[in-house]
């Protein structure tokens, strides 16, 4: 018996089995996209690989992500642009209010901390003491051999260049209105910058490493005070910054 015989013939695959086929192909592959669009917005939050410096008043991470709806009200009534709101390349981020401190440090000396009260879901809280409402990190000097207090080296002319955008309230200029670092020259033998600029009085100080009154180096240092709100580190003339914000750091864990 032939082989024709033993074997029956296929049946032809018809044009609506083709389009059954085609079109269950194209669930699956939907499927799949879906998973890795939503993977690719899950892996940045839990790898960190965009740690963020938050306006104050932020809830904890995990927390702060369920409760922000990108409303962007906080960008809108910060005084000085300091809040930006996340890019596509930061997964579930993305929207999300952040502050890049060396661009633009939070000012701090704003009216009743302004992005806390525009804030309608409580990402920004203000249910905690006023300690904790405002905290965002904490400074540390993270490059002191390159500190120009060490090195009791001044600064003369602008901290941050004749092009440098970013605004700071100069209480002796104008207590309401920032203006632009660029416009604020200085003319010190020994660079205070991080100390002189610090909205908060006592969170940093430049002490004198020695008694010798012709030896003007000096140290930064950090108190319980700070907030992390990032002045010094937008300020500081030294490019990398020798002073940085240690994101979501408390002062206990220093």
């Amino acid at each position: 018996m032939s082989d024709a015989n033993t074997h029956p013939k296929k049946k032809p695959v018809t044009v609506r089995q083709l389009r059954e086929r085609r079109r269950i192909l194209r669930s699956i592959g939907a499927g799949f996209g879906v998973v890795g669009a939503a993977m690719l917005g899950f892996f940045p939050v839990v790898k960190n690989w965009m740690e963020r410096l938050r306006p104050p008043g932020a809830l904890d991470e995990d927390k702060f992500l369920a409760a922000c709806i990108k409303c962007g009200q906080c960008v809108q009534v910060c005084p000085v642009w300091a809040i930006k709101l996340g890019d596509l390349d930061e997964g579930f981020g993305v929207g999300v209010p952040y502050i890049d401190a060396r661009s633009q440090a939070c000012d701090f000396s704003c009216d009743a901390v302004q992005c806390v009260l525009a804030c309608p879901t409580g990402a920004l809280s203000h249910d905690v003491d006023v300690k904790e409402q405002v905290h965002m990190g904490v400074a540390r000097l993270s490059r002191p051999k390159a500190c120009l207090a060490r090195l009791g080296k001044g600064v003369k002319g602008t901290a941050r260049g004749d092009d440098f955008p970013g605004l700071h309230r100069y209480m002796e200029v104008d207590r309401w209105t920032p203006i632009p670092i660029a416009d604020h020259p200085y003319d010190l033998d020994l660079c205070d910058l991080c100390e002189r600029e610090c909205p908060i009085e006592g969170a940093i100080t430049i002490e004198r490493d020695n008694f010798d009154l012709n030896d003007l180096r000096g140290t930064p240092v950090v108190f319980d005070k700070c907030v992390g709100c990032g002045m010094c580190e937008m300020i500081c003339p030294v490019d990398p910054p020798a002073i940085v914000i240690d994101i979501r750091k408390r002062w206990e864990d220093v």
